[in-house]
């Protein structure tokens, strides 16, 4: 159940930073973000962050095998930058309306297979 709850919360952590991150591109199409500055994106970006942080920190701790979870830190870090780039490709299809090339998906099958690797038990 750890292993489930962590992997949830860090899709979640990561729908937030990628919001964060990239979302602001999006608000100049909007009614109230075309004439935002700066600092007013930035602002709304670390609100979408907080987000972030409130499902990431717990997620590490939870999955963490010191704390009594499965799984170790690099193992942690892996499951999270896996999930970063499945959440980055859905977002950058669903509202950047992204076309990926072969070339992003060879790469992104090569992340899949470095996650198989450090995951193997040799």
């Amino acid at each position: 159940m750890q292993a489930i709850t962590t992997v949830i919360f860090l899709i979640i952590s990561n729908a937030f930073m990628t919001m964060a991150w990239y979302g602001h591109l999006k608000f100049k199409e909007l009614p109230w973000g075309q004439n935002l500055g700066l600092f007013a994106i930035i602002l709304i970006s670390w609100g979408m962050a907080f987000f972030e942080y409130v499902f990431q920190v717990p997620a590490n701790r939870i999955g963490f095998k010191e704390n009594g979870g499965p799984f170790n830190l690099v193992e942690l870090k892996t499951i999270q930058e896996a999930i970063t780039l499945i959440v980055f490709m859905a977002f950058s299809a669903i509202v950047f309306k992204q076309r990926f090339e072969w070339n992003h998906i060879l790469g992104f099958c090569l992340l899949i297979a470095a996650v198989f690797v450090i995951f193997k038990k040799w």
